[in-house]
């Protein structure tokens, strides 16, 4: 693009466990060298780099912007479903209330879950903050691509009444096979409830030539092999 005004606010760190591997201090570096305006930080399932992120993006005079992503359980007509939700901060009761939600799914379940919320508690506090629903793989979206369309419109319609202006459908093209048809119903749903969208990007490394050690650590985290053609 002629000019830098896209911002990613996607970015996985090395406290995204074994699924990011980009280091503060080097991303820092990117933004200063690159020019970049604004970053922000969405590690999934903590809030462990927000502090050492927030300080080191902000010495380099760049924006920094806290976000997360939890899984949030959906219980609803026989169906239970579990699945990220992207959230971000706009102001300081947000992010208290990312703070609460996060601690949430770790303090209030049952011995070996997942660590989860349940889907009222995003509505419950959802004061400060900024939804995004509809990622490749993401609560939203694994219903989508089930063809489980009644669920995924009821819980639309229960985050868009909570968020008031503050729930975005993300669109993302990662080149990954099942993107196309999932972008299709997400504009069909955009429309149909008037919810606008984004375009976003999951960061995990700064440089193509990291893809390979990536890609094994990905593997790690999986319990799989570098050759299996059906993991991620």
């Amino acid at each position: 693009m002629s000019e830098n005004n896209f911002n990613h606010f996607k970015v996985h760190t090395q406290y995204s466990i074994c699924e990011g591997a980009l280091k503060i201090v080097d991303l820092a570096e990117h933004c200063t060298s690159n020019n970049v305006s604004s970053v922000g930080i969405s590690d999934s399932f903590n809030m462990c780099g927000v502090l050492e992120f927030s300080q080191e993006i902000s010495k380099v005079g760049c924006q920094p912007i806290i976000g997360t992503q939890i899984n949030f359980s959906f219980s609803e007509n026989n169906l239970e479903k579990m699945g990220k939700i992207s959230l971000v901060a706009k102001n300081d009761t947000g992010y208290k209330n990312l703070l609460k939600l996060s601690s949430s799914s770790y303090l209030s379940i049952e011995k070996n879950e997942e660590p989860h919320c349940d889907i009222q508690e995003l509505i419950d506090n959802s004061d400060g903050l900024i939804a995004l629903v509809g990622a490749s793989h993401s609560l939203l979206s694994s219903l989508i691509l089930e063809n489980n369309i009644l669920d995924s419109e009821l819980i639309l319609q229960k985050i868009q009444k909570s968020f008031e202006g503050n729930l975005y459908i993300e669109i993302q093209r990662h080149n990954e096979p099942h993107e196309q048809a999932l972008e299709t119903q997400l504009l069909y749903f955009s429309e149909k409830f008037s919810i606008p969208i984004i375009a976003t990007h999951e960061v995990f490394y700064l440089k193509k030539d990291m893809y390979e050690a990536h890609d094994a650590y990905i593997c790690v985290g999986q319990k799989t092999y570098v050759n299996d053609i059906k993991r991620l």
